[in-house]
């Protein structure tokens, strides 16, 4: 695993460690892929416009996040499934992440329950909630999340209902027996056999999902809670804004990794127009094609206050188990502070944004 050098050669060692049938599920998307390439192919239209002479000598990579001071700004978000990847799941990702010292957002889909990943490591942790038609399991939940020691809940705004994910549809995506998205189980008596039966994601766990849902739904979930609550999903200033005046703490520039809907922007193309509109001091965070620690670098120049990345700790995963994980962070750390010290830049206050600008090859 040493030798594995990039998250694009941790990528193609996945292909071949994974059954096609979890691969697909894991990097695919939806409709064409058109918004997944657009994420990653707008980092590399962006050209870092490096300073000389600065003493970058010593480089703090640390950074502040909801009153806690973290080591780095480099954050897993939250991704379904991971026993499909190794047979500890959540659990091994929790650990490897620890180790690291990177956040981690667990998935309301985890194949482990959220107490288990709680315990494996000290490490913080956030939990993502998808509002269930049933409020009371929402409440329920949320109740779990606060007991198990959780810093704060994401809540994901953009599934109305599921995108269309050709590849899952072709494949009859399903979990093997035995595995189960264990945290919600108890709010659909058929949810396991849903879930096993071939008919993809969507047909299998729709029933969780409520189109009719509203930012008074929404505040009803930072009413219920005492923890901070973040709105994940959110790619135009004024759901933004929004979000904020509808209590948020923070706020996830996020295409869901270009899973729900095709055809939607780049997450890094719109996050400086949302941090101009809610101004500089909220909590922005991003996702989306992230793949290098240049990539941390201008997101960072553009907006962020931290980034996610997804699609990269299950490779690191189902390469590595816990320590895979833990090397794909150290990558991305060692890249973010390489970029820093060549751009002149010995801390995250000073990437601004005039360090990035579009490429004018």
């Amino acid at each position: 695993m040493e030798k594995l050098l990039n998250i694009s050669e941790f990528e193609t060692a996945a292909g071949s460690a994974l059954d096609r049938l979890y691969l697909d599920y894991y990097a695919g998307g939806a409709g064409d892929l058109s918004t997944l390439h657009r994420n990653i192919e707008a980092y590399a239209a962006l050209a870092v416009h490096y300073r000389v002479f600065r003493d970058v000598s010593a480089c703090d990579l640390s950074c502040e996040v909801l009153g806690r001071r973290l080591p780095h700004p480099i954050f897993a978000a939250p991704t379904a499934f991971h026993c499909l990847a190794d047979p500890e799941g959540e659990v091994a990702t929790a650990r490897g992440l620890g180790a690291a010292g990177a956040l981690m957002t667990l998935s309301s889909l985890s194949t482990r329950t959220l107490e288990d990943v709680a315990a494996a490591s000290d490490a913080p942790k956030w939990y993502q909630l998808y509002i269930n038609r049933d409020r009371g399991f929402t409440r329920n939940l949320i109740a779990r999340v606060e007991a198990a020691g959780y810093g704060a809940i994401v809540v994901t705004a953009d599934t109305p209902r599921w995108g269309t994910r050709y590849q899952d549809v072709r494949n009859g995506f399903h979990l093997p027996p035995g595995m189960d998205a264990v945290n919600l189980v108890r709010s659909h008596a058929d949810a396991d056999t849903l879930s096993h039966s071939g008919a993809g994601l969507g047909a299998a766990f729709d029933w969780m999902l409520d189109a009719s849902l509203t930012w008074r739904d929404f505040e009803a979930v930072c009413a219920a809670t005492r923890l901070p609550v973040l709105v994940k999903g959110v790619c135009r200033p004024d759901d933004a804004v929004a979000a904020f005046a509808a209590g948020a703490a923070g706020v996830v520039v996020s295409n869901h990794g270009g899973r729900q809907m095709e055809s939607a922007p780049a997450t890094i193309a719109v996050l400086p127009e949302i941090r101009m509109a809610v101004g500089p001091e909220k909590l922005l965070i991003v996702d989306g094609g992230i793949r290098r620690g240049a990539d941390v670098l201008k997101a960072l120049a553009r907006g962020a206050n931290a980034v996610q990345v997804g699609r990269p700790v299950l490779w690191g995963l189902a390469v590595g188990g816990s320590s895979g994980v833990a090397r794909i962070v150290h990558l991305l750390k060692s890249e973010l502070e390489q970029a820093m010290v060549l751009a002149g830049a010995s801390s995250l206050r000073e990437i601004t944004p005039d360090l990035v600008a579009p490429w004018r090859g």
